[in-house]
């Protein structure tokens, strides 16, 4: 019998008041993967206020305890890396290397967030007033929602509250509707930390319910910060509630990253980069490589290599690996199967060319390349969010910087040059919030300024930008000697 994953509230596992449960089936065999706690609007409204509750403690409580607390929350969330690899195997689909990458980078973001606990400091700044001592400090926020998605639900989940937490923030984790169990666990693993009642609180809910679960939750007077990451569509539905409320938000949205291979490129190098950032996780990655932008003088040669790359990368059920590794396990579900099918269709009835792989009548979707894409076709503008990849050949660095930024996102990009100062130069041209030279557009860090531009998003996670995001930033004033007054 599956267990029911229960919301967190105040320190106690809950069940919906109304007992209503929702499953999440696997997306590869429709089994049931996962059944969890169908919150409310009520329930949502608890968390906030359970948070709030709990936040005048952990905002008072000094650096180091915060710091002890999300030290061994990290160490707890790997030692259940297997169960996360179960759990994204069969609530998304994940493969195991995917899954252990997760946890990696995941335990890493809480370990950084401990450490930025003694690097929330303020700056004197001189005053004109005699006498005047003037501080810039910054202060908690206040009761931070954190919108996690489910394409990398640990490293989401843990970025979603882990800089908050260590600012002082207290949190509400709304989990995602197609991997709750997953989710469950980071809660799971902060508790064992030894996280204070409230300090952390978790909400699952029926995907119909999102909705109004997040306006609740957002229109809390409690709430003082919103950060989601997820589709841009639903950024833009969560950016106006949140001006109709007028709390500041952090939105890290859709990408359509573009991989640029210039004339001078290593070109096995770009082949390992691009195989890695577009096929990693299935191409279900915010940052995963949508576009290949290569120049004519190395097209051929490099559609050649990356294909023969591509068809070499095993695809399989990822919750069995007794053949060994699955790099391409199930995608989360048929309407990805769907789309893709539907940006191949297209492509291919207006002149592209199908270099491997092709269209899939069920969830494990293989490697696909199509060579010779233009701006008349969906997938040279549309986000595949899936295996499918497009090679758009272009004519010098110029063309090639015009294809790049032509497109409404800009979250993240990579240049291939051996000439690392031109290779650079195009770099500061592309409209993106990430770029990297000679590196893959799939790149994550912990203490990295995370984010993008234009229809990517807004504001940034990570290290000393999200410290800035998370906190407020407070002018104080102690007049020190007396102060002459004009009347």
């Amino acid at each position: 019998m599956i267990k029911i994953t229960p919301m967190l509230i105040g320190g106690e596992p809950t069940l919906a008041h109304n007992q209503a449960t929702f499953e999440r089936l696997n997306p590869l065999d429709g089994s049931v993967a996962s059944r969890a706690a169908a919150g409310t609007a009520g329930d949502a409204v608890a968390a906030v206020e359970a948070a709030a509750k709990a936040f005048p403690a952990w905002s008072a409580l000094g650096p180091s305890e915060r710091r002890r607390t999300l030290t061994l929350a990290a160490d707890a969330l790997e030692a259940r890396g297997d169960a996360f690899a179960a759990a994204m195997a069969a609530e998304t689909g994940a493969s195991a290397l995917w899954a252990g990458f997760n946890v990696h980078l995941a335990a890493d973001m809480l370990r950084d967030a401990a450490a930025l606990t003694t690097q929330i400091a303020g700056t004197v700044i001189p005053s004109d007033i005699p006498g005047s001592l003037a501080l810039a400090v910054r202060q908690p926020a206040g009761v931070v929602l954190g919108i996690a998605p489910w394409n990398a639900p640990v490293i989401l989940g843990v970025r979603a509250i882990a800089v908050p937490l260590a600012c002082g923030n207290t949190v509400v984790l709304k989990g995602s509707e197609l991997c709750p169990a997953t989710q469950g666990l980071i809660v799971q693993a902060l508790q064992a930390g030894g996280i204070p009642p409230g300090v952390v609180n978790f909400v699952t809910n029926a995907p119909a319910d999102a909705a109004e679960i997040v306006e609740a939750m957002i229109a809390h007077s409690a709430v003082r910060r919103i950060n989601f990451t997820g589709s841009t569509r639903v950024g833009r539905l969560i950016a106006m509630s949140c001006a109709r409320h007028l709390k500041p938000s952090v939105l890290e949205l859709g990408g359509k990253a573009p991989f640029l291979v210039l004339d001078d490129a290593d070109l096995d190098a770009a082949v390992a980069a691009a195989a890695f950032g577009g096929y990693a996780n299935s191409g279900q990655i915010c940052m995963s490589t949508e576009r290949l932008v290569v120049d004519n003088a190395v097209a051929d040669a490099f559609v050649a290599k990356l294909a023969d790359k591509l068809r070499t990368l095993p695809l399989g059920d990822p919750r069995d690996n007794s053949k060994g590794p699955v790099v391409l396990g199930s995608v989360v579900d048929m309407g990805t199967v769907a789309r893709c099918n539907s940006l191949i269709d297209d492509a291919l009835a207006q002149g592209a060319t199908l270099v491997c792989g092709g269209r899939a009548d069920t969830t494990l979707m293989p490697a696909t390349l199509l060579d010779h894409v233009t701006p008349a076709m969906k997938i040279f503008h549309e986000e595949s969010f899936g295996p499918v990849k497009g090679v758009v050949r272009v004519s010098g660095v110029e063309a090639a910087i015009a294809c790049a930024n032509d497109n409404e996102f800009g979250l993240s990009a990579a240049v291939f040059g051996r000439d690392v100062a031109r290779a650079w130069s195009v770099a500061q041209r592309i409209e993106s919030g990430m770029c990297h030279v000679n590196g893959p557009t799939v790149h994550d860090e912990a203490q990295m300024p995370f984010g993008g531009v234009k229809g990517s998003g807004w504001g940034r996670f990570g290290g000393a930008a999200g410290i800035a995001e998370f906190t407020d930033l407070r002018w104080i004033t102690v007049q020190t000697a007396p102060r002459h007054y004009p009347f």
